[in-house]
Order: structure tokens, then sequence, then C-alpha cells
């Protein structure tokens, strides 16, 4: 099981690096940066600076896309970062979300995306690609691993498909995590591929009182209501009610860049009992033999790796790493 954590882009390039090596030396397996070029420094540019600066560790992109860059733009990205360190790059490719509606594009379809991973990887294999009657390939392939960001049952199932990996965004909670796992390998089947690989996205505290420490999450469990997530929710008994806009915060309630306002936006529709059984059951909150004990439910659930995400965007996830480091990983290790 390979413990992985999601670092926002959020300092300059030098700190962003540094991170990553103290992470690799801290014994963390994967650090994964998101795109969004509004909120955060170029994906690719603070990748190729994170492989310079560490030996071991995978990097990769959680998630770029195809609206915002062009499929043929994102080959040549992924190209030029995984040949600085073979085997240690993989290209995270979503519907684009952060990155497409502050700029007031819509999320890729399932059918945009289908076909623009099948731009991408045919050019990383060296192919040619027919662009609207131009015929072109990409000088100096290289071959990256391709994994596909989904929560909707329609492209956790393209993830099985064409993808090299699926990083499900449904949680941990054992009912929506059974239910995207069967998705991506019913892909994986109806294609004839062999099982994908899967990695679990979680939002994660090292902490004693999880009532306490949870009021942190409304903003993340509201904005999973309002995209569609409301029945995962259900799933595992979280019940909430979000409209479809909350008013006053920036840029949206994942990413917001004053939290504890967009916490309090939160309170009338997210209550305290609704997001402490959020934290408990789609979350890895908890003391670290607890946050053990659910990673081990996901791996026997088909995960093969988690990705751990601390609450907030503009400053790097030291106090997660530290716990991490000093309790989690001990304890799974052992």
């Amino acid at each position: 099981m390979r413990i992985g954590l999601r670092v926002p882009p959020c300092a300059p390039v030098p700190a962003l690096a540094a991170f990553a090596a103290d992470a690799e030396r801290r014994g963390v397996d994967e650090v994964w940066f998101p795109d969004s070029q509004l909120l955060w420094r170029d994906v690719f540019a603070v990748a190729s600076a994170a492989v310079a600066a560490t030996s071991r560790i995978t990097v990769g992109t959680a998630v770029s896309n195809v609206t915002t860059r062009h499929p043929a733009v994102v080959a040549s990205a992924a190209r030029t970062v995984a040949e600085q360190a073979p085997g240690r790059f993989v290209l995270g490719l979503g519907v684009g979300n952060s990155s497409v509606l502050p700029v007031g594009l819509p999320p890729s379809t399932g059918a945009e995306l289908r076909t623009g991973i099948g731009v991408v990887r045919a050019l990383l294999a060296g192919d040619e690609v027919d662009f609207g009657g131009v015929s072109s390939r990409l000088r100096d392939p290289v071959e990256v691993p391709v994994h596909v960001a989904a929560s909707g049952p329609r492209n956790l199932r393209l993830a099985g498909e064409v993808a090299d990996g699926a990083i499900l965004l449904s949680g941990v909670a054992p009912a929506p995590l059974a239910a995207a796992t069967a998705r991506v390998q019913e892909g994986a089947a109806a294609a004839g591929r062999p099982p994908v690989p899967m990695t679990v996205s979680a939002f994660c505290r090292v902490t004693d009182d999880v009532e306490r420490d949870a009021r942190e999450l409304k903003p993340i469990c509201a904005g999973i209501a309002q995209n569609g997530g409301a029945q995962f929710l259900a799933l595992a008994g979280v019940h909430v009610d979000v409209p479809a806009h909350v008013p006053g915060v920036y840029p949206d309630l994942v990413h917001a860049e004053d939290w504890d306002a967009a916490v309090r936006a939160c309170d009338p529709y997210v209550s305290d009992a609704a997001v402490a059984a959020f934290a408990r059951e789609f979350c890895l909150f908890g003391t670290a033999k607890e946050i053990v004990a659910r990673i081990g439910e996901a791996a026997d659930a088909g995960a093969d790796a988690v990705f751990l995400q601390h609450v907030g965007s503009y400053d790097l996830p030291h106090a997660l790493l530290d716990g991490l480091a000093a309790q989690v990983l001990p304890l799974l290790r052992s």
C-alpha cells in the first residue's frame, strides 16, 4: 500500500521542491500536485522541480485536464517531466473543475475526456494523430502512465476502460468505495483489460478529537454535495442539503481563500453531527491507529494506494506530513 500526499503548488517553486524532498526523506511514497492555473504555480514546472529534488518517490499531477490545456500540450509537458525521472512521473487527468470554472469554461464531458486521453496516450507512444486533417506526432516520446480521477459512475468506468490507473474521489467510506471500485473494474473487464490499479483520495488529520476538528471539513462536505456527490454521502449516512451557490465564498467551497468564512457559510447546510460523521466515514480523521486500520480496509477493498489531503489550498501540509511521519507511517511499516 503506497502512501501519497497532496501538495498544493501554493508557494515558490524552490519551497515546493524542498517540501517534496522532505516528504521523501520522511517516508512518503508519492507526492501529487493539483493543477489550477489561477490558484497555483504551473503544475508541470513544479513537478519538474520536484523530480529533480528527489530520487525515489513518485511525482504526479492530481489532476491536470484537456480543456484549458490542449492534449498535445499535455503530452509534451508530461514527456518533459517524465524524461527527467524515468518511471517516477504519473500524469493524472480529470474533468478540470478548478481549472475550467474560474475562466468560464465547462468541465470536460466524458466523451471529451476519452478523446483527450486517447490523443495524449497516442502521442506519448510515438503514434501519429490526426488533428482535423493534419497528421502530427510528438518527437522524442516517452511512455508515461495516465491515471484518471473520477467520482461519478461513468467516469469511473472510463478510467477502467482507458487509463493505467484510477484516482477515486469517493473517500474511504465502505459502501461508496465498494461502488467506485466496482465501476472501475467493470470498465476494465468490459474493455478486456486486467484490473486497473486504484488510488483512493481522502482528507486526513491525525487527531484524538474528531468532533472538534471535523468542523474544518464543512466546505469539503458541502462542495461534494454541490458537485453531485449527495448520493455517495447518503450511502454512508451523511445527509446534507446544500444550495447550488453559497454566497460570499471565493473561488469555490473546496478552494476557499478565507477558510474560516467558508466554514461559517456552510453552517446552515452542514450540521456538526453531519460533518463529524463525514470525517469518520469518508475521511481519515482519527488517531494514528484508527487511520492505519482504515487504510487497511481500503486495501482490502482493492486500493493499491491512498493519497492524503489536508484541508486548505494555500498552505503546505506540514502538519499532516508531521503526523504521518511520526505516527502513521511507523505503524504501517510495522
